[in-house]
């Protein structure tokens, strides 16, 4: 996801779900009755579903037990219609059939990482002086910390590239992996002076930026997990029934519209994705980067 950081969050506002509009008008319409939010997170979008559509059922997934707790909470006032539980999208066809749930209208995946996780302490910062984790599911073993300073430096190169579409993979590759020889790199903004120091080329983004998103989607498996995810639900998804992807970075777009066109029960809807409009992204920056694919079952 590409934004600047800041530091204006709170409990009570914690994340501006991006193109709500562009979601309801895509994937809902009056006779939906079942919509699995796959991504739930701090609860924007589902908070709007559940407001317009007072017949709608949501059942809510997300690894991350901190952004699940203030979802419930912002949620209470919808108590016996929504569902949210801990669990990865990857298994939603379990999670289902554990409901004894065989066919829902509509899901959507909203990829990426929230200003909720930004502000969590967790290393998703840059600026973050604690541990270097990145993980969303606490659960989880495998840390950044890990990555950054056991992995060889051909293969953290390759995630770099792969993951991040850091056309300097090699080279910060090696910055990194000289200074941990110095000593472990143990915070999120030592990793960051270090990516700072080594990358020759600069933009209007953080130069740790792409490394730092390669670094997030190897830790929490984000690739492998929008794979099987997309092809469960895709089975779950009744007839006529519609998924809506947002994705934050060309890498999870580009896989995102290949999925769909290789599943041959879905009609892809968004020749183009859907971005933005110039008021919400005025609105919220942090949208800029947004892009949402649609799908129909056939």
């Amino acid at each position: 996801m590409m934004w600047s950081e800041s530091s204006d969050f709170d409990n009570d506002a914690p994340h501006v779900p991006v193109l709500v509009e562009e979601v309801i008008s895509n994937l809902l319409n009056e006779e939906t009755e079942i919509f699995v939010d796959a991504t739930i997170g701090c609860g924007g979008h589902t908070k709007e579903v559940l407001r317009r559509f007072k017949k709608v059922k949501v059942i809510g997934l997300d690894v991350d037990e901190e952004a699940i707790q203030i979802a419930k909470k912002r949620l209470e006032e919808f108590e016996g219609r929504v569902t949210i539980l801990k669990g990865n999208y990857r298994n939603i066809e379990r999670v289902l059939d554990d409901l004894k749930v065989r066919e829902v209208d509509a899901i959507l995946f909203d990829l990426g990482i929230s200003s909720f996780q930004l502000n969590s302490r967790r290393g998703f910062s840059f600026h973050d002086d604690d541990f270097l984790d990145m993980r969303m599911d606490k659960e989880r073993d495998l840390t950044a910390f890990q990555v950054v300073n056991r992995y060889p430096m051909r293969r953290l190169a390759q995630i770099i590239r792969s993951y991040g579409d850091e056309k300097e993979a090699s080279r910060i590759a090696r910055a990194i992996v000289l200074r941990r020889k110095l000593k472990e790199i143990r915070t999120a903004k030592e990793l960051a002076e270090i990516i700072e120091k080594a990358k020759r080329r600069r933009g209007k983004i953080h130069p740790a930026t792409l490394t730092f998103q390669a670094l997030r989607m190897e830790v929490n498996e984000e690739m492998e997990n929008l794979k099987e995810g997309l092809i469960g639900a895709t089975r779950v998804l009744r007839k006529g029934g519609r998924i809506g992807v947002i994705s934050f970075h060309s890498i999870e777009d580009r896989a995102v519209k290949n999925l769909f066109r290789a599943e041959t029960c879905l009609r892809v809807l968004t020749k183009k994705p859907i971005k933005p409009k110039r008021e919400e992204v005025l609105k919220n920056p942090r949208s800029r980067s947004a892009k949402l694919r649609v799908a129909e079952k056939i």
